[in-house]
């Protein structure tokens, strides 16, 4: 045997170990342990929402009777509150380690689903080991917060929405009914599938379903109310918008660092806060709706399912996070739906490439936990190596907006050309 060919069988046997599902499974387990035990142990307290906000929340319901989203406004969506009282079954005592163990098993579901796409050779492996290697980037945020559910769920209603546009937009609606954001990736559906009709059907029931068991509970304005809890909202440091304020505090210019203790998070007062606060809206309508009037052009010029679909979804989400006046650091972690879809639409249905959006992902998420949670207290004191960090992180999310208009326009444009012309 030459050296060639021995080279040639050495790097196959590591190649089918790489990609085994025994490799990729142990790979994202531990993955999850090693964030589980940051989030249970290191002193910046990284779920501290679940162990001081969440169990709060359950407890006043659990002994009190006052139940959040249905007896009281919230911020949240009432199937959030699922997760969280789930959390409860063991005890209080144990109500951060069951919190884990939830969010294990429905990234688990979702990991499962993403393989399976992939049989029988495998093509999903590679995808796999990005959202592997996204978990380690953007750190215990990744389990201690909401929005760990969501974006699992959504995942899966990305995943098969293309087959079975019914389940992936009942998915995706209960998605969106525990975070807001996947009621994008609906519409991203609704705007790009053939078979929209029956996304809105799904969603249209899943709401109802949900409403139906929320006044059965006792609910009433409240169950809106995480349409509205969110409006009052000043600017967040972390924000894409907070950027300029950010610096003008570090130099001295008239800006502050605040605590917000009705919203429980730190925001930026003074000249120019409150106008950039209130341009986040009519901002974030802009942007949606210039996305939104692109996907009709695309669908009108009856672009391919898979190679819009994935860009529309990849451009809303960002959408709504660069343009937002909250800019908390779970954002981050809604880049894995779109991502993870765009990368299997890529390699099994001839979608566009998603290797840049794919490692811009990676860096975003990355900076993200270099401030949030082993910096964040240097970022309260305007350290300048936090604030070029953060201020990176939000560039970047820009570059992935201007990313999906481009490959959006870019896509349309070459399915314009290709229409045959009359004579």
């Amino acid at each position: 045997m030459t050296d060639a060919a021995l080279a040639s069988g050495v790097r196959e046997r590591a190649r089918a170990v790489v990609v085994h599902p025994v490799t990729l499974w142990s790979a994202f387990v531990l993955v999850h342990l090693v964030l589980g035990l940051i989030c249970l142990t290191h002193p910046s307290l990284p779920m501290g929402d679940v162990t001081i906000v969440y169990e709060f929340w359950m407890r006043r319901g659990v002994e009190a009777g006052q139940w959040v989203g249905i007896d009281t406004a919230w911020v949240y969506p009432l199937l959030a509150i699922v997760p969280m009282l789930l959390s409860a079954v063991f005890g209080w005592t144990f109500f951060a380690s069951t919190w884990l163990t939830l969010a294990l098993a429905v990234d688990a579901a979702a990991f499962a689903v993403l393989l399976h796409r992939g049989r029988p050779d495998r093509a999903t492996s590679g995808v796999a080991w990005w959202w592997i290697a996204f978990l380690v980037a953007v750190g215990p945020i990744a389990l201690g917060r909401i929005d760990v559910f969501a974006t699992s769920v959504a995942i899966i209603g990305v995943l098969v929405i293309v087959g079975r546009p019914g389940l992936g937009g009942a998915l995706l609606t209960i998605a969106a009914w525990i975070k807001v954001w996947p009621a994008a990736l609906v519409a991203a559906a609704v705007i790009a599938l053939r078979q929209r009709l029956v996304v809105v059907s799904a969603a249209a029931i899943t709401t109802a379903v949900v409403l139906v068991v929320g006044v059965i509970l006792g609910g009433g304005v409240s169950l809106f109310s995480f349409i509205t809890e969110q409006t009052g909202r000043g600017l967040q440091i972390e924000s894409v918008l907070a950027v300029p304020a950010m610096w003008a505090a570090w130099a001295g210019a008239g800006t502050s660092i605040y605590y917000d203790r009705g919203i429980l998070t730190y925001q930026l007062q003074g000249p120019g806060t409150e106008l950039a606060a209130a341009l986040s809206t009519p901002l974030l309508v802009l942007a949606v709706g210039a996305i939104v009037v692109l996907g009709v052009v695309g669908a009108v010029r009856r672009v391919p399912e898979e190679r819009m679909l994935p860009l529309l979804v990849l451009a809303l989400t960002v959408a709504l996070i660069a343009f937002n006046k909250v800019g908390s650091p779970q954002f981050a972690v809604w880049l894995a739906a779109p991502i993870v879809f765009g990368l299997v639409s890529a390699r099994l249905a001839g979608g566009p490439s998603f290797h840049v959006p794919a490692l811009l992902a990676l860096a975003t998420a990355a900076l993200t936990q270099v401030v949030y949670p082993y910096w964040y207290g240097k970022l309260l004191g305007l350290d300048v190596v936090v604030l070029i960090a953060l201020s990176a992180r939000n560039v970047l999310y820009l570059v992935l907006f201007a990313w999906s208009i481009a490959a959006l326009v870019v896509t349309i444009r070459n399915a314009i050309r290709s229409e045959p012309q009359l004579a």
